[in-house]
C-alpha cells in the first residue's frame, strides 16, 4: 500500500513541478532501444536537481555517471547561457546514446562528455587546472563512491554543492555484514561524512517512483569552519 502511494504522490509532484517535454522522454525511449538499463533519475528528481543548482548559482556541473544523458539534461538545462557541464561515462556506447539524446534537446554546446573511468578521468580534470566547480552530481558505479566524493572535494571551492545518488539503498545500508560492493561502498561515503571537516553534509532518504533510497547533499565549507 504505502510503495503505491509513494508512486502516485510522486507522479503528481512531477505532473505538477516536473513536466517532462519529448526531449526527455525520448532519452527515456531510448535507453529500451539500446539495451540500456532504466536507471535513470526520475523527473521529480531531475527537477530537484535543477532547484539545487540555481540555489547555489551554478555555473560549471560536473557529473560522474551519464548513462543515456537524461540527468544531463535535466542539469544542462539550469545552466546560464556560458554555463558548462562536462559529464564522465565508463561505457562508450551510453556516451554516444547520451550524445545523440543531448543533441536531440539542443544542449550539445553546453555538455562536454569524457568516455572513461571517472578514477582515470578526475586526475586529468585536475591535472589541466579545471577551475572549481560549483555543482557536482555523482551517479555512478558505487564502490568506489569515496573516492569520488574525494576528488569532487579537489574540483570544489567553499560552497560548492555535492551531490551522491542512491545512499540507502533500500535500507540495506543498515547491514553491517553486507557483502554487496555497492552498498559497502555507500556505506564507506556515508560513514567518512560523520568525520569530514571539509564539508557540511546530511542524507536525505527519498521514496517515490525509484522506492527507497536517498542522496547525500554536501556543501563545502568556508576555510576554518
Amino acid at each position: 500500500m504505502h510503495e503505491d502511494i509513494f508512486l502516485k504522490v510522486d507522479n503528481y509532484i512531477s505532473n505538477l513541478l516536473g513536466i517532462e517535454d519529448k526531449a526527455l522522454t525520448d532519452t527515456i525511449r531510448s535507453l529500451d532501444d539500446e539495451g540500456i538499463p532504466q536507471i535513470s533519475v526520475s523527473a521529480n528528481h531531475g527537477k530537484f536537481l535543477q532547484v539545487l543548482m540555481i540555489s547555489c548559482n551554478a555555473k560549471r556541473v560536473l557529473e560522474l555517471g551519464t548513462l543515456g544523458g537524461y540527468s544531463t539534461i535535466w542539469q544542462a538545462r539550469a545552466l546560464p547561457e556560458d554555463g558548462k557541464l562536462i559529464s564522465l561515462e565508463m561505457d562508450p556506447r551510453y556516451a554516444a546514446v547520451a550524445r545523440k539524446n543531448i543533441e536531440n534537446a539542443g544542449l550539445s554546446s553546453k555538455v562536454d562528455i569524457r568516455v572513461g573511468k571517472a578514477l582515470d578521468l578526475l586526475p586529468v580534470l585536475l591535472a589541466e587546472n579545471e577551475a572549481p566547480f560549483d555543482f557536482i552530481f555523482i551517479d555512478a558505479d558505487k564502490p568506489p563512491y569515496k573516492e569520488y566524493f574525494d576528488y569532487a572535494l579537489k574540483l570544489s571551492r567553499p560552497g560548492t554543492l555535492i551531490v551522491c545518488d542512491n545512499v540507502v539503498r533500500e535500507a540495506k545500508i543498515l547491514d553491517p555484514d553486507s557483502t554487496d560492493e555497492r552498498v559497502k561502498g555507500v556505506q564507506r561515503l556515508n560513514e567518512s561524512l560523520k568525520h569530514n571537516k571539509q564539508v557540511t553534509a546530511t542524507i536525505i532518504q527519498t521514496v517515490g517512483v525509484k522506492e527507497h533510497d536517498g542522496m547525500i547533499i554536501a556543501v563545502v565549507n568556508r576555510t576554518g569552519e
